[in-house]
């Protein structure tokens, strides 16, 4: 499949309808990330209600502001994935150890069991795995505040 198509549209029910590059409409399709934490903004499918691929998109920069904005915000409701905007306390800096941390949602706990379940990624990124398997970003760790740093470079 590819990118080109007639329209991206919300319908009554709150999901994204979509009428291809033949006419054809596909109501209820799903967007998925091929690659949701190395290359988030690229590779994105469009699925229908029958799991099948309806619409393969490259890159969501290529297309039109109103069918990117549409995209994105489903996207965003679907990936719930609290972002770390500071570090409040570490219990101990051996693990597995308790962590107070704010997030984008508010103020939450978890224990991280090893030094593995901090993952770097790509552009400075970071994805930090609770004990429960929730998974926290880190989207700048040069942009938290200095107490924040220095506790989080005691486990990188």
């Amino acid at each position: 499949m590819t990118t080109q198509f007639q329209s991206l549209t919300r319908n009554a029910f709150g999901q994204l309808d979509l009428v291809d590059a033949q006419g054809v409409r596909h109501e209820g399709v799903v967007p998925v990330r091929a690659h949701p934490l190395s290359a988030p903004d690229e590779g994105i499918a469009l699925v229908g209600r029958d799991g099948h691929e309806c619409l393969w998109i490259e890159r969501l920069a290529a297309l039109e502001a109103a069918p990117r904005a549409l995209l994105q915000e489903e996207l965003a409701a679907r990936e719930i994935t609290p972002v770390v905007q500071q570090l409040v306390s570490v219990s101990t800096f051996s693990t597995p150890s308790h962590w107070h941390v704010q997030t984008d949602r508010g103020p939450t706990d978890f224990i991280l069991k090893t030094e593995e379940d901090i993952r770097r990624l790509p552009d400075g990124r970071l994805l930090i795995t609770s004990h429960h398997g929730l998974h926290f970003w880190v989207q700048d760790r040069l942009g938290l505040d200095r107490h924040s740093r220095r506790l989080l470079e005691r486990f990188l």
